[in-house]
């Protein structure tokens, strides 16, 4: 079975990971084709299982410019040939109008989207074009997958999506892999020091997850606090601007991406977000599992997501003094943080493991190729 996967980006990012996961899930008997929006962005790749097939085509139409039928008319018949086509977000959302005005002409292979969420661009609110342009280029996908219970509502509501389309599937993790305490050395670029105590994220390092906005909440910890932000991106020197700003670029670590989050995760004591938006984060499933308590603003389903002993520590979107006041009350307080986590470990534990997850994507899979299995 050949799977076609056109991603706004492929850098390693929560929805980028999940779809690696899958892949390697869905085990050698499926193949798969990976193109990025973005030339060059497969950062997710290392994500990957050796042992599947995928292939990056250096050729395939570009997924970005002017919407024109010529071009949309290239990208259709790019797409035949596969067995599915897999879409993901609005950077792939020109491919999903072609296969809409094309798929007969060329007899295309069913598609499905995926949304995660939205960039910088729309993070303070919808924009009308795009909300039409959607309704009109998923009018034959055979579904629409969402995580979250707010992305649920935007596909039913402003996109004027039927109900049978959508589809929410939680993300999940294998959250028995986070059980162990890892190495100190896990991390490549940095070790954790007897006695000190780490704050951490894992995040792209893009505008819409406000990294200053963390750095800057966390120069209210006490010196024995580092703060180590696990991603790649474009918004690294922002990132250590702001540190160098406040004096504290001693005790700010970029390591870099790290492909198996859950040997390094456990390293951290306390975890935290900034995002402006977000809808169900993976690194928050992932904290959970590690048993860490969270600190982050209430975006998307996190505020639903975390166990209810949690919820005072998600605040207020947009507000820095907010982070900070519970980074600093969480970190002043160990037996807080390990409540707070176990309670958070459980939650994960019971209702965020891959299994349902992976089982859920079948079946969607399943219906859209019209066959009882998949793969």
């Amino acid at each position: 079975m050949r799977l076609l996967h056109l991603h706004s980006s492929f850098q390693a990012g929560g929805k980028e990971l999940r779809a690696a996961r899958l892949m390697t899930l869905f085990g050698p008997g499926v193949s798969h084709t990976v193109v990025s929006a973005q030339p060059g962005a497969l950062g997710a790749a290392a994500a990957i299982d050796p042992g599947i097939t995928v292939d990056f085509p250096a050729t395939f139409p570009p997924l970005a410019g002017f919407p024109s039928p010529g071009r949309l008319e290239k990208i259709a018949r790019a797409m035949a040939g596969f067995d599915l086509v897999l879409t993901y977000n609005w950077g792939a959302m020109d491919a999903v109008m072609a296969h809409t005005l094309f798929a007969g002409m060329h007899r295309l292979p069913p598609l499905v989207h995926h949304e995660d969420g939205f960039n910088q661009d729309e993070a303070g609110g919808l924009k009308h074009s795009r909300n039409w342009y959607r309704r009109i280029a998923l009018g034959r996908a055979a579904g629409l997958i969402v995580p979250s219970q707010r992305l649920e509502a935007i596909a039913l509501g402003p996109w004027a999506q039927p109900p049978g389309r959508v589809h929410r599937i939680a993300n999940g993790i294998p959250t028995a892999a986070y059980a162990g305490k890892p190495k100190p050395n896990a991390i490549p670029r940095v070790i954790k020091r007897k006695g000190e105590l780490w704050l951490g994220t894992l995040a792209g390092l893009r505008p819409v997850k406000n990294l200053p906005r963390l750095v800057r909440a966390f120069a209210a910890l006490p010196d024995g606090w580092q703060l180590v932000i696990l991603g790649e991106g474009a918004e690294r020197e922002a990132i250590r601007a702001a540190a160098i700003e406040l004096e504290i670029g001693h005790r700010v670590h970029l390591p870099g991406f790290v492909a198996r989050p859950a040997e390094a995760v456990g390293l951290f004591d306390l975890f935290a977000m900034s995002s402006d938006s977000e809808q169900f984060p993976l690194a928050v499933v992932e904290a959970m599992a590690a048993g860490l308590a969270v600190v982050a603003p209430a975006v998307g389903d996190v505020a639903a997501m975390v166990a209810p002993e949690n919820a005072p520590f998600v605040v207020a979107p947009g507000s820095g003094d907010a982070l900070a006041d519970a980074l600093v009350r969480l970190a002043g307080d160990p037996q807080l943080r390990r409540k707070v986590g176990e309670a958070n470990r459980a939650r994960a534990w019971a209702e965020y493991d891959e299994a349902p997850m992976l089982a859920a994507y079948r079946r969607v899979y399943a219906d859209a190729l019209g066959t009882a299995d998949f793969p």
